[in-house]
């Protein structure tokens, strides 16, 4: 392995988790919400009960040995630190992949997909479909480095996974994301297209100026306009506020754990398919696994800062390389075959799961790696 790629592993100092649960203790509570639901947010019971649990039940030490499970490194691109898992397939002919996360999540999403994508026999598959996984952090999330200075958008991290597949030794790849990881991967066709075997994106989006020309829109076109005026309407405040005035929302982030917590549980009640609570998918372990890195290093606000970067610029340019999409009945906004067609020009796999929302990996972990395998069998 090349000199420049160092071993990593989470070791968490004991003194921060005495700190986490002391914060938790004097958490200053606002009121009650005055409505009897999430209209106005993450209600204050929940909220409570979920710091209470991680500040007097949860078990950080079990999500650490979990992560260091996995072979994790690190390595500096384009002059800041990376932090990424890579977990090699046991079979030969295995596809190199780059998994790509978002906000509000991390590589935490992936845990549940990475046995069954690098050795599918152990886990009911075919060993024609096994993958090399690289799962990096973005910049300023989890464990990687927080930059110092202007221009980490988008373009410039997919730059940076293409150096970090040459510098693993990867010739032909394939790249998969879903929220940022989304535009990242995207954003990878125009700058290694010719390193990249396909691409596997489940939140896709479209040029409206060519939508346009597509006539009459059918009932599936028309919830899915629906649910992106819902979004702007009632939930893209977050956004805003990350992509005009990310340092001042950061102080909150990086200070309360419980201001951190309520701001990304929110967004996890209200992008998964979850039937009205995040619990009925994820289990309490698992929402405070994610949430604890952006915790512990202090994410709050060099993750919000992607937004400035990135968020209010729009790229639709085509793209021409394979390409597979997959339509989970929750994301925030669902693409038509046909819309995405107005893009993609080599779509080879357009598949609708019948469960699953944004977090599609963590959630539907299984129909998550049906479609990734039911694309590249087609782009290997």
């Amino acid at each position: 392995m090349a000199a420049d790629i160092t071993p990593f592993r989470i070791a968490v100092e004991e003194e921060q988790l005495t700190d986490l649960r002391e914060r938790l203790a004097r958490t200053r509570w606002p009121e009650p919400e005055p409505v009897s639901d999430w209209s106005q947010g993450i209600p204050l019971d929940y909220l409570q009960e979920l710091c209470g649990h991680w500040r007097q039940g949860y078990d950080w030490r079990r999500a650490e040995a979990a992560l260091n499970g996995f072979e994790q490194f690190r390595t500096e691109l384009d002059g800041l630190s990376i932090h990424f898992l890579h977990v090699r397939s046991p079979h030969e002919g295995a596809l190199p992949l780059v998994l790509t996360h978002g906000w509000p999540g991390s590589i935490v999403e992936f845990l549940k997909v990475i046995g069954p994508l690098t050795d599918p026999p152990a886990h009911g598959g075919d060993a024609h479909d096994a993958f090399h996984l690289v799962c990096p952090s973005l910049p300023g999330y989890g464990f990687s480095g927080k930059p110092a200075a202007p221009g980490w958008n988008v373009e410039r991290i997919a730059s940076a996974w293409a150096q970090l597949m040459g510098r693993l030794g990867y010739s032909r790849y394939g790249a998969q994301g879903g929220d940022w990881g989304s535009p990242v991967t995207l954003a990878l066709t125009g700058v290694d297209a010719e390193h990249l075997a396909g691409i596997h994106v489940n939140m896709a989006l479209a040029d409206p100026e060519a939508l346009g020309g597509l006539g009459e829109l059918n009932e599936q076109e028309q919830s899915a306009l629906a649910s992106l005026a819902h979004y702007v309407q009632w939930d893209s405040g977050y956004s805003t506020e990350q992509a005009t005035r990310p340092q001042t929302v950061g102080y909150g982030l990086v200070d309360s754990p419980a201001g951190l917590c309520g701001w990304i549980v929110e967004k996890f009640w209200s992008w998964m398919d979850c039937d009205g609570h995040p619990e009925n998918v994820l289990t309490r372990d698992e929402l405070l696994d994610n949430v604890m890195l952006y915790w512990l290093p202090g994410a709050g606000a060099s993750s919000a800062r992607l937004y400035w970067e990135s968020f209010r610029v729009r790229d639709f340019k085509r793209i021409d390389v394979p390409a597979g999409i997959s339509v989970f009945p929750k994301e925030i906004f669902r693409v038509s075959q046909r819309w995405a067609e107005t893009r993609f020009t080599d779509l080879r796999h357009f598949g609708e799961p019948p469960r699953g929302g944004h977090f599609a990996a963590m959630e539907q972990p299984r129909l998550f790696v049906d479609e990734v395998r039911a694309f590249f069998a087609k782009a290997r």
